[in-house]
């Protein structure tokens, strides 16, 4: 009696299964760096202060979201980057909802 382990098509089926899996770990990464980088380019063109909440906000949800990713991905260097980054914008916010003005690094 011949046994069949797998077919081709259960093949094609893991394969298309494992590509559509790692397409959607990848669209957090991309929701993090997007944000971040909207921020990055309107303070670049002068349209959003680095001393505004949604400049902060935005380096803070992104910063997160990637420090998340860097943690399940166990990339250290990216998630030190993260953590830093979102604490660091974490901090500026806290600052501009007390009324002051995050100082600037000269």
């Amino acid at each position: 009696m011949l046994v069949t382990v797998g077919t081709r098509a259960d093949g094609i089926l893991a394969r298309v299964g494992a590509t559509y899996a790692r397409a959607m770990d990848q669209i957090p990464q991309i929701v993090g760096a997007v944000l971040v980088l909207i921020g990055f380019v309107a303070a670049q063109r002068g349209s959003l202060s680095t001393h505004s909440v949604a400049y902060l906000v935005l380096n803070v949800v992104g910063g997160l979201i990637l420090a998340v990713v860097a943690l399940v991905e166990q990339d250290l260097g990216f998630l030190l980057l993260e953590v830093v980054w979102t604490i660091v914008s974490l901090w500026g916010l806290v600052q501009v909802s007390r009324g002051r003005t995050p100082s600037a690094a000269h």
